[in-house]
């Protein structure tokens, strides 16, 4: 007689679905994979932002599954938050868009491995990478469709330099937990191992012509404010939003360090932040040079083109923490980093958190790995003891 059952354990390795099409084609004797939901707990911007995972016994924290294989019937728990109470020592930092220069890759040269890493992103994206990023242009490279996998391979580039150097990998075999700014984020799962560097490229790929695209569809911009906290950078918002239709709207889309924050929307939007900055006591405003309106609802084109691309593409549970960009928390479970990855580009990014988080967690050495210095600014203004290093490739 045919036995049922149903039984709940918790695993710290994740387990895969497979598309409904080959599992509906296969032959072979395969589970059935129905994921049941996940809820989270952090800011209602994330919790309108993740969609497509529902509540399981009011537990936020898991992901349910249920398996059947034949007439057997078995439910999985799935702890997300396996990271959750990380312990960080050491870390890898990853720049993002905007960190891009004419020169950065030079290093490669010396260093085999890295010269690799450009000779497969040359294949898989078409054009020689390693000459846009040492010779420009500067327009060109700083385009997003071409500076978002260039900082993506050159950040990747910089640890294969470290590696090369006498103790470089004591270095990296010390490192407990990884985070990157926006696009950083991927270079971090690739180095965690989440998903190789060609997937990981080819995601950012996408990413970036993605956002070009929702970026050309509708009139946008982004604008740092310098020298206000964050509660007065949203009066500043809510006051510019008074003046400018819906379409126009400005939010905060980089919380990056205290008195530094990017805020992003409609153009005209953007221009009334820069106009009544000063009567809310701002030291100043900085245009920046992008496409549009990152980390806000303008980007919401892209989302489905970054679901689609996540959905085909393999991502395993990072062998280290991974700090998130959208809730500043690192998160075990695949599925879930693929839902975060593909809000992350209409979500507000939480780096002042993320940093301040490791600093009390007892965060000892950093290093910032790929081209400029930001990171190690931000580090050095919100601690002025944190001992940071550069490693550029």
């Amino acid at each position: 007689m045919p036995v049922s059952f149903t039984t709940t354990t918790t695993l710290p390795l994740i387990l895969r679905t497979l598309p409904s099409s080959t599992m509906a084609s296969s032959s072979l004797s395969m589970p059935s994979v129905s994921l049941k939901t996940l809820s989270f707990t952090s800011s209602d911007a994330f919790n309108k932002g993740i969609r497509g995972f529902a509540l399981k016994n009011g537990n936020p924290s898991r992901v349910f599954m249920s398996l059947s294989v034949g007439s057997q019937t078995q439910t999985v728990v799935v702890d997300d938050t396996l990271f959750l109470d990380y312990k960080p020592t050491s870390a890898f930092l990853f720049p993002g868009q905007g960190a891009q220069a004419v020169g950065m890759g030079k290093e490669a040269h010396s260093v085999s491995a890295a010269s690799e890493l450009y000779k497969k992103a040359t294949d898989i994206l078409g054009y020689d990478l390693l000459e846009l990023c040492t010779g420009g242009p500067k327009e060109k490279l700083d385009s997003t469709v071409i500076s978002q996998p260039a900082i993506y391979v050159t950040s990747l580039a910089a640890v294969e330099v470290l590696r090369a150097r006498d103790g470089g990998q004591q270095i990296i075999d010390s490192v407990d937990v990884t985070c990157g700014l926006s696009l950083g984020e991927y270079t971090a799962l690739a180095f965690a191992g989440a998903f190789s560097f060609e997937d990981g490229l080819k995601l950012v790929k996408l990413r970036g012509e993605a956002m070009q695209e929702a970026a050309d569809a509708a009139k946008s911009a982004m604008v740092s404010v310098i020298g206000l906290d964050s509660d007065k950078v949203q009066q500043l918002c809510d006051a510019a939003n008074q003046e400018v239709d819906e379409a126009d709207r400005v939010q905060i889309a980089n919380y990056l360090c205290p008195g530094n924050y990017a805020v992003s929307g409609g153009v005209k939007g953007i221009e009334a932040v820069e106009a009544k900055a000063k009567s809310f006591k701002a030291r100043m405003t900085v245009r920046l040079a992008v496409a549009g309106a990152f980390h806000t609802s303008f980007m919401e084109p892209a989302v489905s083109r970054l679901e689609a691309a996540l959905a085909a593409t393999e991502i395993r549970q990072p062998r280290i923490p991974v700090i998130s960009n959208v809730d500043a928390q690192p998160h075990a479970d695949p599925a879930t980093i693929k839902k975060i990855l593909a809000r992350q580009v209409t979500s507000p990014v939480q780096w002042e958190t993320t940093v301040k988080t490791l600093l009390t967690k007892g965060l000892k050495k950093s290093y910032e790995l790929g081209p400029g210095k930001v990171i190690a600014g931000i580090f050095k203004r919100m601690d002025k003891k944190a001992e940071i290093e550069n490693i550029s490739a």
